[in-house]
C-alpha cells in the first residue's frame, strides 16, 4: 500500500495525488496538519533518505524561523524534533512505496515505482 504524507493545500502534494490517481494507484493520504508527523516513520525516513533531504530549507516556514532555531538544526535528532514541531518544514510529499521512500514529486522517477 502506498502512503503519501503531506499537507493537502501544498501544490506539489496536489500534483502527486493527481498523478497517482491518473495512474490508477490507490494510496492512503496522511495529513501532517490533522494527523501530525509520526515519530517512528520520521526516523525511518531520515535513515532512508537523510535528514538533510527531508528538511526543506528553501520553504517559507524555514525562512520564517528565528536564526537561532535554524542554527540549532545540526543533526538528525535536532532536525526530527523541528519537523515534529513544525511539519511544514518537511519537503513534500514523502511517499512510502512499501519497499522504498521518496521525497518530493518527480513523475519520471515515480513511473519506475509502478
Amino acid at each position: 500500500m502506498i502512503i503519501l504524507y503531506g499537507i493537502p493545500n501544498c501544490d506539489t502534494v496536489k500534483k502527486a495525488r493527481s498523478w497517482l490517481s491518473e495512474h490508477g494507484q490507490s494510496y492512503e493520504f496522511h495529513d501532517f496538519k490533522k494527523q501530525g508527523v509520526p515519530a517512528e516513520p520520521l526516523a525511518l525516513w531520515a535513515q532512508a533518505v537523510g535528514w538533510e533531504k527531508l528538511l526543506n530549507r528553501k520553504g517559507t516556514t524555514w525562512r520564517k524561523l528565528e536564526p537561532a532555531v535554524q542554527a540549532a538544526v545540526v543533526d538528525s535528532a535536532s532536525a526530527q524534533a523541528l519537523m515534529q514541531a513544525q511539519p511544514s518544514v518537511i519537503k513534500r510529499p514523502v511517499v512510502n512505496w512499501g519497499q522504498d521512500i521518496t521525497v518530493g514529486f518527480e513523475a519520471a522517477a515515480w513511473a519506475t515505482k509502478l
